[in-house]
């Protein structure tokens, strides 16, 4: 069987859980965070990140942040996970939908200024793929209508847009490193605070609303509740198997790389790029490998691929639903239609891709996803 993921382990994961426990801390902010932290922060020039519990976590944070409130709208793209928008949901935000881009999920930037109003305090562009979105028209739109962007950066580590890393640019940003990220923890997440004002307080909402970081780095004699917050801190065990993947991102990166250019290659040669979407990468974002999807031409052949995938024991998935027609919020929208949303819903389809994929097995889906087109 070829699974849709599998996770990839450095073997160091381990040993550094090991010595973890034997710090005597392991209840988070530990040797593994701070080097975790060391790493993101000069890696890629992120002012401030602190590990959180998941990416859904961090966007929660980021809602806090900026004061979200009831009756504030929030436009976030509705093809997307649910964790994009549950965090303002929770706040008591109204959720404005937003169409994708014809050539790729990501929001269409140029539709976003319609459905700014009065009530608007935040963009949510959501890179997908890892593919960044056309970051300078969001920002242009928020610096005129004086709007939070939080980027969800889920699936983007290691992603740039015009050279700039992604999760950089807006006020605020989320990681993930779920078990199906490019670099894993199993569950676990990251916030990215990119302005000064944010990092104290940030601190206070991840340690439950208490000051207790503060206390820790010796700047007070005692520690009290001092804002709302929850436990948004990941136990210094999730930190040390993320930090043995952090040391292998290069590595990893490299054959996640060659794994998708295969794909792309193969299937462009095969000329599916004639007949079906494959992924569009603009001239202003990079690549970071996270995932190689196919954009079928409609819901029956979408379909009809994964049965015949699956009858060759090869599992591939198909992705989001738009969230606007969900079971919870159908009857609470009232907006435009967003057919291109609606039509990646109907029509996209995630191969396998993992590190450990061999190019035995990847010739297998290759071989199986042509033929099935060919035929």
């Amino acid at each position: 069987m070829i699974p849709f993921n599998k996770p990839f382990l450095t073997g160091k994961e381990t040993e550094y859980i090991q010595l973890a426990v034997e710090s005597g801390k392991i209840s988070g902010d530990g040797i593994y965070t701070k080097k975790s932290h060391d790493f993101f922060e000069k890696q890629y020039g992120f002012k401030k990140v602190l590990l959180t519990t998941s990416c859904t976590d961090a966007l929660e944070m980021a809602a806090i942040l900026i004061d979200i409130m009831p009756g504030d709208e929030v436009i976030i793209p509705s093809y997307t996970f649910v964790s994009t928008v549950n965090p303002f949901i929770l706040r008591g935000a109204t959720i404005i939908f937003a169409d994708s881009e014809t050539t790729n999920p990501n929001i269409d930037a140029q539709k976003i200024e319609a459905l700014i109003t009065p009530k608007t305090k935040a963009i949510v562009p959501v890179h997908y793929a890892g593919v960044a979105c056309d970051m300078d028209k969001i920002m242009e739109l928020a610096d005129k209508y004086n709007l939070f962007v939080i980027e969800d950066a889920a699936q983007a580590i290691d992603s740039y847009y015009k050279g700039r890393p992604l999760g950089s640019i807006g006020h605020l940003a989320a990681v993930s490193f779920h078990e199906t990220k490019n670099i894993i923890s199993g569950e676990g997440g990251m916030l990215i605070i990119n302005e000064e004002r944010f990092i104290n307080r940030a601190e206070i909402i991840r340690e439950k609303g208490t000051n207790r970081s503060a206390f820790f780095r010796g700047e007070m004699d005692k520690y009290g509740w001092v804002d709302i917050g929850s436990s948004f801190l990941p136990s210094e065990i999730i930190a040390a198997f993320l930090y043995a993947q952090i040391e292998t991102l290069d590595k990893i990166q490299k054959r996640r790389r060659e794994i998708w250019k295969k794909y792309d290659d193969k299937f462009r040669a095969a000329g599916l790029d004639k007949i079906l979407g494959l992924p569009n990468i603009p001239d202003y974002a990079t690549n970071n490998a996270h995932m190689y999807y196919l954009v079928t031409n409609n819901l029956v052949q979408r379909t009809k691929l994964i049965e015949t995938c699956k009858s060759k024991d090869i599992h591939p998935v198909f992705h989001y639903l738009s969230l606007h027609k969900s079971p919870y919020y159908a009857a609470k929208y009232s907006g435009k239609e967003l057919l291109h949303a609606d039509s990646f819903s109907d029509t996209l389809v995630r191969l396998p891709f993992y590190y450990s994929l061999t190019d035995e097995e990847q010739d297998i889906i290759i071989e199986t996803v042509i033929n099935f087109f060919n035929s």
